[in-house]
């Protein structure tokens, strides 16, 4: 049954699934047809709000780049290349290799999306490369499918700011939050520990089944996707001074010296969180310690780089529709707004979360970022939540599993794996759609259960 499930799902994703750049230029129109007679906004404020949200993501777009670009030249140095081959020789059976990417991948993520969105791509590369009769869509599928838990762990951004002290907190949220919310209660509470390790064993199950077991219909993997470009540099017999600086490793070291022990300071001198930025630092200055010289890591940056198309094209396109899903015209209404009050307006203390959850799910399609869904949900949702008597700290995670559960079918956030793997959405889509029912069967569930 689940093979006849998984094969209409992957038929369907890549008979009616666009490139990414389409499905992102289809949802910039959407939302102008809708906040027009929904916001009663007139086509020049929608428009406006659409041109001055385009660049919105700017320093976020140059992070997602150079995460992907640091991440893939890290992954290239010989060093990291030997330990993630002999790691990719474990798993024997197609199925053990989508069932320990899966578990890798989901485990990583819950650390720090960051490094748990490039390490699963790169681990599942190799792996294809030890075992080609692997379905190559799928593993790379279940590399992007442990993302679905990344709001929930250690770098989830709205239980982080929750934690946060700060005149902020109160003003974003109307003053329904006066104190800061603890991660002992959001992160670290028991239903969201039960419900992160359930959705990894159920992800991990179910990707594994899906792997077709008539090898005729396994999708093997393009040996020409695996191709890695020989980046090592040769150093000439009677270098010039110039060539000398270009293949030292005393530059790379020092700099790299620098680097790490900024990353070191601000971790364990400073107790901050290893945000989006520290991550990158922590790629860069490894995979240049790693590659042994300036030279070998520009080359290896600038083969790396390619990958980066798709996030320059498509992220201010997203950033357009944050701005009109965000903009108020006279009218005085959000589209964002709108489509909170109307999952809470037949709500009860019981249903409160799983509303939450379903608003934030349907927002992220529009609005992949979960500082977006701060803004426009955190007043509406914990005022609501506080007059219906609903913990602030489960509200919180409601709105953060909504913001993580619909990335399984939002290419927003699978564009750097995609670039590393070289596959296009439709490649993955179908079996992540499959993902999405099980994992949102599994998170409903929870937040019903502890609301």
């Amino acid at each position: 049954m689940l093979k006849k499930l998984v094969n209409v799902s992957v038929r369907l994703m890549q008979r009616y699934l666009p490139e990414p750049f389409i499905f992102a230029g289809i949802l910039t129109v959407l939302a102008i047809l809708i906040a027009m007679p929904v916001c009663h906004q007139t086509p020049l404020e929608v428009l406006t709000h659409w041109g001055n949200g385009v660049w919105g993501l700017l320093a976020f777009s140059m992070q997602m780049a150079l995460v992907l670009v640091c991440g893939s030249t890290l992954a290239a140095a010989p060093l990291v290349k030997r330990f993630i081959n002999r790691l990719a020789s474990l798993p024997k059976t197609p199925a053990s290799a989508i069932a320990i990417v899966t578990a890798v991948t989901s485990v990583a993520c819950w650390l720090n999306w960051g490094f748990g969105l490039i390490v699963g791509v790169v681990f599942a590369k190799a792996i294809a490369r030890k075992l080609p009769r692997v379905d190559y869509r799928l593993l790379i599928a279940s590399a992007y499918s442990g993302f679905v838990v990344w709001h929930a762990g250690l770098s989830g951004s709205i239980p982080l700011t929750m934690a946060t002290s700060g005149s902020g907190l109160e003003t974003i949220t109307r003053g329904a939050l006066v104190n800061p919310v603890p991660l002992s209660a959001t992160i670290f509470s028991p239903y969201n520990l039960v419900m992160v390790l359930v959705c990894i064993v159920a992800l991990v199950v179910v990707n594994a089944l899906m792997h077709p077991n008539n090898a005729n219909e396994v999708v093997t993997v393009d040996p020409s996707l695996l191709i890695e470009e020989d980046t090592s540099v040769v150093k000439p017999e009677s270098p010039s001074p110039a060539e000398r600086l270009e293949h030292s490793a005393v530059l790379s070291v020092v700099l790299s010296i620098v680097g790490l022990t900024y990353v070191v300071v601000k971790l364990v001198v400073l107790h901050a969180s290893l945000d989006l930025g520290l991550v990158i630092m922590l790629f860069l200055f490894l995979g240049l310690l790693l590659h042994g010289s300036p030279l070998a890591y520009v080359r290896a940056f600038n083969q790396s780089a390619i990958g980066a198309a798709g996030i320059m094209l498509q992220f201010p396109f997203y950033a357009g529709i944050m701005g009109i899903i965000m903009g108020v015209g006279e009218s005085g209404i959000c589209l964002g707004t709108v489509v909170s009050d109307a999952c809470i307006s037949f709500s009860t203390a019981r249903t409160f979360p799983l509303f939450t959850f379903l608003c934030a799910a349907i927002l992220n399609l529009f609005v992949p970022s979960g500082g977006g869904h701060w803004a426009i949900q955190a007043p509406i949702m914990f005022s609501a939540g506080k007059a219906l008597g609903v913990d602030p700290g489960l509200t919180g995670m409601a709105i953060s599993w909504g913001d993580a559960w619909t990335n399984l079918i939002q290419p927003f956030w699978a564009l750097p794996a995609l670039a590393i793997a070289k596959l296009n959405a439709k490649d993955i889509m179908g079996f992540c759609l499959i993902d999405l029912f099980v994992t949102g069967a599994v998170i409903c569930a929870g937040l019903l259960i502890w609301a």
